[in-house]
């Protein structure tokens, strides 16, 4: 049988359903945008015809997760924008980028002077975007899979989180993780627009931009975004 396109995936030559080339689809069907308040970094950005429901498993049905990675939400935005404007933030320190996205904290922190960085993303298809995104702008990340709260704190200096407390469940994991961070001497910075599940009692604010909130999808809108130091 010739190759067909089945809903945006390929059929081999045995009739199987092939899942597409992350990297590939990416570089095909998202565009190339300057980041909405941080103007500096450069990302592969969603859009309408981006169809990126053809990089969900055939199998995962309405439990396929919501491409988050795709786009820049307000908490990740105001962090790289405060690490770009503070690089004595982050400059000679190892930097972990949690529920990294896209990767743009990461790539603000490898921007302001970071001496490494890391990049943890549960969405495999994110992994994808950070490598490609770093490599956009000529910085180094390192894109680790999975979920890394449940495992051993990281040898890094500062645990950068954007934007991981708008539910209940996550924001508990997140937030053991950070308890343990800190146990250790790690500085801790969150990046929040004011989500439902911050654990305000936890953060003192350090400084406030207005930075757009792309997740909500109203790009051309900005609202006051806080960055908190967690203690």
């Amino acid at each position: 049988m010739s190759r067909q396109l089945c809903r945006g995936r390929t059929l081999n030559h045995q009739g199987i359903k092939q899942q597409p080339d992350i990297a590939d689809f990416i570089v095909a069907n998202m565009h190339v945008l300057a980041v909405p308040s941080v103007p500096e970094i450069r990302l592969y950005t969603a859009h309408p015809a981006s169809g990126l429901w053809r990089l969900a498993p055939d199998d995962a049905g309405d439990d396929a997760p919501p491409p988050y990675w795709a786009y820049q939400w307000a908490g990740g935005l105001v962090l790289a924008r405060h690490f770009l404007n503070r690089p004595e933030t982050v400059r000679g320190r190892r930097v972990l980028d949690l529920g990294a996205g896209s990767g743009l904290v990461g790539i603000a922190a490898a921007m302001a002077g970071a001496s490494a960085v890391l990049a943890a993303e549960v969405d495999s298809n994110g992994v994808t975007a950070i490598g490609l995104n770093a490599a956009l702008n000529g910085v180094d990340v390192v894109a680790v899979s999975g979920d890394v709260t449940g495992g051993p704190v990281p040898e890094v200096d500062i645990v950068a989180v954007g934007d991981l407390f708008y539910d209940a469940e996550l924001g508990g994991r997140v937030t053991a993780f950070l308890d343990r961070c800190v146990a250790k001497g790690i500085e801790v910075l969150v990046g929040d627009p004011g989500r439902a599940h911050l654990p305000h009692a936890r953060l003192q604010m350090v400084t406030e931009y207005a930075v757009a909130d792309v997740g909500t999808g109203h790009a051309a809108t900005t609202k006051p975004s806080a960055v908190f130091s967690f203690a």
